[in-house]
């Protein structure tokens, strides 16, 4: 689904909350979220120094992000029930959290992954 350039930037420039927002609207909707890949999936790091994976709603924000420290990543679509059931499970058991909606000039939002799996299932419950 291409999106027009104004409401691209107008997305990028949401609040962190605003974006999560988003970010668990389209999953739900789309029934799918982006990761960007190479040799295996782009990592970073909180402020703090925890790990964390980040996520995007579509290929468009993915690519906007595959720069500098993931220059040469590519954006690679994760379905909405690997997420929930096989990569949330795994980032728990490996300490790292979700990084939601990050931008170019903004890390994302970090929230609880039980959060994150609640937030998306209760936005599935509403659309099925």
């Amino acid at each position: 689904m291409a999106m027009n350039e104004k409401k691209f930037n107008a997305l990028l420039n949401q609040l962190g909350p605003k974006r999560y927002s988003h970010f668990v609207k389209v999953a739900a909707d789309l029934r799918q979220v982006w990761g960007l890949h190479s040799e295996g999936w782009a990592l970073a790091a909180t402020n703090e120094g925890d790990k964390v994976f980040p996520l995007w709603p579509s290929r468009e924000f993915a690519e906007a992000c595959a720069d500098r420290e993931w220059s040469g990543y590519v954006p690679k679509e994760i379905d909405l029930t690997t997420l929930l059931d096989v990569l949330i499970p795994k980032l728990r058991a490996s300490a790292t959290l979700a990084a939601v909606f990050p931008t170019p000039s903004d890390k994302g939002v970090t929230p609880d992954l039980s959060q994150l799996e609640t937030d998306i299932r209760f936005e599935l419950s509403r659309i099925e």
